[in-house]
């Protein structure tokens, strides 16, 4: 799945074209390396997205093209 579906569907960024945005400015980063937004994301990748000043980093668990939003946060863990 692509990197800002993949940020839609697991509602870490509200739409996919914000979502779109973000990767083409370098604002997400997959293992550590600036990634567009045609990233394939795998099981175990470590996700970082820059909101202004905060960074907030997450690891994939699950790859689904469509989730409820009460099941969205089961597709990723938040890593301190």
């Amino acid at each position: 799945m692509r990197l800002d579906k993949y940020l839609k569907v697991a509602r870490i960024i509200k739409r996919r074209t914000v979502a779109n945005e973000a990767c083409d400015a370098a604002h997400v980063m997959v293992n550590g390396k600036p990634a567009k937004a045609s990233y394939d994301v795998k099981l175990g990748d470590v996700i970082e997205v820059g909101f202004g000043s905060r960074v907030m980093r997450v690891r994939v668990l699950d790859v689904k093209d469509s989730t409820k939003k009460a099941d969205a946060a089961d597709m990723y863990e938040v890593i301190p």
